[in-house]
């Protein structure tokens, strides 16, 4: 199957981000990721699952939220890493983006987060409710996207590792307040990174069949 693979600075939200599309020909659907908390659009977990979901015909995009200097002041500071508000910003402007995008118009878009960027994935997903089609969230915080939980109307996947009981905790929390149909689904004998063997291959797998048909999984 044919794909274009660009490397591209994005104007979002008053910044330019750096992202890396690659998206089969015609697109019929393309995941979004929103890295976590310290984290960059080369994180190998993200890079895993963004080539499962390519396996299986999905284009993705791999963006940084934060700018260069930004991503080395929250280094030392963290001051960025849970400003929510700045984070969905950008991840908003960058679903307005792929929409008129000449590869990625009129293609399907999911949002994958990790960490705090599954919150900046919820809040985008209540801000879009007609671009974005389903969330799936990797060790999340969905807490952390506050009153547009309730908002949020796209079906939702909530992946927590069994051995992260704080997040999985605030993670069974989060779903009571869902307005979306939304599942949680809980990885035997992973902690927070999914570093064990086997573990993020389960996240693909199950992030691949939410995205091929939201509100399944299966």
């Amino acid at each position: 199957m044919d794909a274009i693979e660009q490397n591209l600075r994005i104007p979002a939200a008053g910044v330019d981000l750096a992202a890396d599309l690659v998206v089969p020909q015609p697109a019929q659907s393309v995941v979004l990721f929103a890295h976590g908390s310290g984290s960059s659009r080369h994180s190998p977990r993200n890079t895993y699952v963004a080539a499962e979901l390519r396996r299986a015909g999905l284009g993705t995009v791999l963006v940084d939220l934060l700018t260069p200097a930004e991503e080395r002041t929250d280094t030392v500071t963290g001051e960025f890493r849970f400003d929510i508000g700045l984070l969905a910003a950008r991840l908003t402007a960058m679903v307005d983006w792929l929409v008129g995008h000449e590869p990625t118009a009129g293609a399907g878009i999911g949002l994958f987060g990790a960490s705090t960027g599954a919150a900046a994935a919820l809040v985008t997903a209540a801000a879009r409710p007609d671009s974005v089609d389903a969330i799936v969230s990797r060790g999340g915080r969905p807490d952390l996207a506050g009153p547009a939980l309730g908002s949020v109307r796209q079906a939702t996947l909530l992946i927590v590792g069994e051995r992260d009981p704080v997040v999985l905790d605030l993670n069974r929390r989060a779903m009571q307040e869902l307005g979306g149909g939304a599942r949680i689904e809980i990885v035997p004998g992973a902690t927070h990174l999914f570093e064990e063997p086997g573990t993020l291959e389960q996240v693909a797998r199950l992030a691949r069949a939410w995205f091929e048909s939201p509100g399944s999984g299966r």
